[in-house]
């Protein structure tokens, strides 16, 4: 409840200081629209951008589940084996120093301008994390907690299975919380390289045509969903830390 207090106040102050920037500056609706003329922009288009936002939603829960899948099968292949611990990690790191934003031309020229381009840039956006953070999960266990399952016959798969993997999910709470973040960002960044449909083909569409009450109703409403998404995968990520 506390929380939700100062959620509520968060808002109400930056509410506050757009207004306030509005009057001071003096700046036209095509600059920066005041919240209210916003509020009404997104009443007024509130179909539009419910479609668009169910869009959007799509993308980024499938993205979701597919990048927390991989990323998970990722990380226990590579705590499971040293070779291959060495030979795709550095791999893995080498693939972060190209910038995954530029990826997205290339991802929609393969494949195509419908949601599989969007779904595998919101992927290729939270694999790297989610895989981190619970490979760093399941290395990090004390050592006289494997030595023991060893010495009582345990193989490398039943000490994975029962001790490794339960020790890694408040790690792999973590990585889902960055990738709840996340996740929404990539799916966006494809809609802006090309799509018919979505928030972010929204926000280009609106800024063509100066609407841009439209595009930042089309904004808050990212924010919001990102928000939500991030307060449903932190439930989780403290159930799993309690597991």
């Amino acid at each position: 409840m506390r929380n939700l207090r100062y959620a509520t106040g968060a808002v109400a102050f930056a509410v506050l200081v757009w207004q306030g920037l509005v009057w001071i500056t003096g700046a036209p609706n095509f600059i920066l629209p005041s919240p209210w003329r916003v509020a009404q922009a997104g009443w007024e288009h509130r179909k539009l951008i419910w479609e668009n936002a169910q869009v959007t939603a799509t993308e980024v829960a499938l993205g979701l589940i597919l990048g927390t899948v991989l990323g998970v099968a990722t990380a226990i292949l590579l705590a499971s084996s040293d070779r291959l611990h060495r030979l795709i990690m550095p791999l893995l790191v080498f693939t972060q120093a190209v910038p995954v934003f530029a990826l997205a031309p290339i991802l929609t020229l393969w494949l195509g301008y419908g949601i599989a381009s969007k779904v595998m840039m919101a992927v290729l956006i939270i694999f790297f994390p989610v895989t981190s953070a619970f490979y760093d999960g399941l290395t990090r266990i004390p050592r006289g907690m494997t030595d023991l399952a060893q010495t009582m016959g345990g193989t490398r798969w039943q000490i994975m299975r029962r001790i490794r993997i339960p020790h890694a999910l408040p790690s792999l709470g973590t990585g889902l919380r960055l990738a709840a973040v996340y996740a929404p960002i990539g799916a966006v960044i494809g809609e802006w390289v090309g799509a018919s449909e979505g928030l972010g083909y929204l926000m280009l569409l609106a800024n063509g045509r100066v609407k841009t009450d439209l595009m930042f109703a089309s904004l808050i409403t990212l924010a919001v969903m990102t928000i939500a998404l991030y307060v449903a995968v932190g439930k989780l990520a403290s159930r799993l830390r309690v597991a």
